[in-house]
């Protein structure tokens, strides 16, 4: 499943690097550009955080003031 969602949240990257480059280059329309990157950033929130998942050092029922 990790080896997964890295790969899901990389390809997303890729794709809002590459759409982007290509329609400043003037091969993409900016419609395409705007769903590209929409579809990508979401992916990527969707993704990343399942293989980055960390342990929290405390919880604050464990903190003692």
């Amino acid at each position: 499943m990790l080896f997964v969602t890295k790969w899901i949240s990389g390809l997303a990257l890729v794709a809002m690097i590459t759409s982007t480059t290509l329609c400043f280059a003037g091969f993409a329309s900016l419609e395409v550009v705007r769903w590209t990157v929409f579809l990508g950033t979401l992916g990527w929130f969707i993704a990343t955080p399942v293989w980055m998942g960390r342990e929290l050092p405390m919880d604050a029922a464990e903190v003692e003031i």
